[in-house]
């Protein structure tokens, strides 16, 4: 109920001011205003739907990251997803420049950004899973992981360097993170990859809560660690991965919304944990989107400044109610 109040909350918010009973006629397709029917069904619904899956499926990565690697701190872009995707962003934007004139231009469109974001977040994965399978340690994962991260952000940091400050504010600005620049088709395909996550993590509930006990009681209770841990990477990876390649970098969201989702059942239990999560996360972004868009205001803000801004007092005042951890 919370969640659905929130939705229509945030479909009724925006810089143009509809009448609440034009929005719901708008949803229901019988508005009498056509420019209201078309900010509510092409820009306001698919913003909404966006931030539910990014809300849900980052708290669903960051969930199961914590708990494979049993590591309060770890988030669903600790194995160096994100890194690869703004590797990807910033050789497309950041390194148009070295082909200069119109190539540059064709280049840089929304389906370039995105593909490069897919390709580099894939990439890392696709390295860290080849140098995770030398190792027998989760815990080395998590410090591989670490060290692609820090290899993309170096590559980074140098295109920046030799870019111009019309690319560096291109690049800043993606970094940002958006939830309403995607269409209907681009959020159909969005939903579908985030659906095949979704579905591994819930093929991944009993290995979760096994993994709570540690490694070796985990094997000795006959799981198969070495593939269960590949699920659950590849899980992580669609879901952040494509949020980051469509949506940005979205910060907070992934690492905080479990601890939250703790602190409110007082539960380790993922059968319980996974459903509140999904929840919990999608609502928490839709608030951060509803306040983001600075209602009557022509202006948006970042979402990723809302949701750290928001969220991060939450957690602190949560942690200090409860006094302890769950985990």
């Amino acid at each position: 109920m919370l969640l659905l109040l929130c939705f229509v909350v945030n479909i009724s918010l925006g810089s143009v001011s509809i009448p609440f009973s034009e929005v719901i006629q708008s949803i229901l397709g019988n508005s009498s205003n056509d420019s209201w029917q078309y900010i509510i069904q092409d820009y306001r619904l698919p913003k909404a739907f966006t931030a539910i899956l990014v809300g849900s499926g980052l708290g669903i990565s960051g969930l199961l990251m914590q708990t494979l690697f049993r590591n309060p701190l770890a988030g669903p872009f600790v194995l160096g997803i994100s890194s690869g995707a703004s590797l990807g962003v910033a050789l497309v934007i950041l390194g148009s420049g070295l082909f200069g004139g119109i190539f540059a231009s064709v280049l840089i469109s929304k389906w370039s950004i995105v593909i490069a974001a897919s390709l580099g977040s894939f990439l890392v994965l696709l390295a860290v899973l080849l140098v995770s399978s030398k190792v027998r340690d989760t815990m080395a994962i998590l410090i591989i992981g670490l060290m692609f991260g820090s290899i993309t952000a170096a590559i980074v940091s140098v295109l920046s360097y030799f870019s111009s400050a019309e690319q560096l504010q291109q690049y800043i600005f993606w970094g940002f993170g958006s939830l309403g620049n995607l269409s209907w088709n681009e959020l159909f395909i969005f939903f579908g990859i985030y659906i095949i996550g979704i579905l591994l993590a819930i093929f991944s509930i009993k290995s979760l809560n096994t993994f709570l006990l540690g490694e070796n009681y985990a094997k000795s209770l006959g799981l198969d660690v070495k593939t269960s841990r590949f699920i659950i990477i590849i899980a992580t990876s669609l879901l952040a991965g494509t949020i980051t390649a469509f949506a940005g970098p979205i910060a907070f969201i992934g690492l905080a919304i479990p601890h939250m989702t703790r602190q409110i059942f007082n539960t380790s239990n993922h059968q319980i944990l996974l459903p509140a999560v999904f929840l919990f996360g999608a609502v928490v972004m839709l608030i951060c989107d509803s306040i983001a868009q600075l209602p009557t205001s022509d202006y948006t803000l970042p979402i990723n400044a809302i949701t750290s801004l928001i969220g991060a007092p939450v957690v602190v005042w949560l942690l200090v109610r409860q006094r302890k951890m769950v985990f």
